[in-house]
């Protein structure tokens, strides 16, 4: 699976900041399994407006952090479920697709944190 991640945007408004960038990688490394969670419990439990929401709340994460396959996948799981969910299967589908790049981003972004913290 290709990485889905670009952090030159990031880079860029931490203007040479270590700080600022482990700090924003931390936030998304509690944030993301969080909103995944609720996004899961919420399809498993056919509350659609429920995951419309925290797909929502997770898509401008993707953006600020170059993962632009994760956010279009979230907003295309966002409009389905709002749609009224007519089929599960789909946004199931993308769910798995979208938690799978989520976490092999995890990985890297881990790693870039690990490699900042240790040029503090």
């Amino acid at each position: 699976m290709s990485q889905d991640i670009d952090l030159s945007f990031l880079y860029e408004i931490a203007d040479g900041s270590n700080e600022f960038i482990i700090e924003s990688i931390d936030m998304l490394l509690q944030q993301a399994p969080e909103l995944l969670g609720s996004i899961d419990d919420a399809l498993k439990a056919q509350d659609w407006p429920g995951a419309a929401a925290a797909a929502h709340k997770l898509k401008p994460s993707m953006g600020f952090f170059g993962m632009l396959i994760s956010q279009e996948l979230l907003q295309e799981i966002e409009a389905l479920c709002k749609a009224g969910a007519s089929d599960p299967g789909a946004i199931a589908e993308k769910f798995d697709q979208v938690s799978n790049l989520i976490n092999a981003n995890m990985v890297e972004l881990t790693r870039v944190k690990a490699e900042k913290e240790a040029e503090l």
